[in-house]
């Protein structure tokens, strides 16, 4: 018996046939106490202050008011920084779900028996996983300059592990049988795994990959920021420069890029799935 139990005895029921049935207190109140605990913990740390908030909140509609109507005139400067995002999230996008595949061979249980390859190889895409785009771009651009080389590498790299853990959690779920009459009939594991398992998971991949490709286009925009080029150059730019209504021209033309590219990537989804 836990000490919550000890504490806040339970409910004694008894039926019928003198049969005594015991019912727990509910957990609710004691994870509401914490939840509440936790929360004035982290509004002292943080030094949230509520009042500060509603007073300058009203700043973001004011932004939102100067970006109305947009710069028409600034269209044509934008093509090609969004060409530029563009092409950073394809590229990225397509290497970097290229080279997770044999990680996530590597780092399946089923396909790999080795237990301390697959420790490692999880271990690493978990640490590429904790690295934040923003921070990849940012040393991308200490190794290869500024531009949309680092811009894509930060991608390649993100992508890398997202589909990476994705894909050796889906191998690890497939019908093994074919994989293993394979393997009894003399075939070696890459071609058991490429004839038996890959077809198996293939439609599954392509719809994570395409995914993860929706989502490289919003932070593609935002890489600029560290000079990683494209979208975000110009709009941190012109935030700067507070010409509210360029801003709002770039992103009209980025939500309407989005809307395209997720609309597309959702129906070759649909297809795979």
């Amino acid at each position: 018996m836990s000490l919550y139990d000890c504490i806040f005895k339970p409910h004694v029921y008894t039926l019928a046939d003198g049969t005594a049935v015991e019912e727990k207190r509910s957990r609710a109140p004691l994870i509401l106490l914490v939840l509440i605990a936790l929360t004035v913990l982290s509004v002292r740390i943080t030094g949230f202050d509520l009042a500060v908030l509603v007073k300058k909140g009203s700043k973001f509609f004011d932004i939102l008011k100067a970006m109305f109507p947009p710069n028409t005139a600034y269209l044509g400067k934008i093509w090609q920084p969004l060409w530029d995002t563009i092409k950073m999230s394809i590229l990225g996008s397509f290497i970097g779900a290229v080279l997770a595949v044999p990680f996530a061979v590597a780092a399946a249980s089923n396909i790999v028996t080795n237990r301390v390859v697959v420790f490692l190889v999880r271990l690493f895409l978990s640490l590429v996983r904790t690295l934040p785009t923003l921070v990849g771009a940012l040393i991308a651009t200490y190794i290869f300059g500024l531009g949309t080389m680092a811009g894509t590498c930060a991608i390649a790299v993100f992508t890398f592990a997202y589909v990476g853990k994705q894909l050796f959690e889906i191998i690890e779920t497939v019908d093994m049988g074919p994989y293993e009459a394979m393997e009894a009939l003399g075939a070696t594991r890459l071609r058991a795994f490429t004839t038996a398992v890959f077809p198996q998971v293939l439609p599954t991949y392509l719809s994570v990959s395409l995914f993860c490709l929706e989502g490289n286009v919003r932070y593609a925009s935002i890489l600029g920021y560290v000079g990683a080029g494209g979208l975000g150059l110009i709009m941190n730019e012109k935030i700067g420069w507070r010409e509210y209504d360029s801003l709002g021209m770039i992103l009209i033309v980025l939500f309407v890029a989005v809307m395209v590219i997720e609309g597309i990537s959702h129906a070759l989804r649909k297809r795979l799935t």
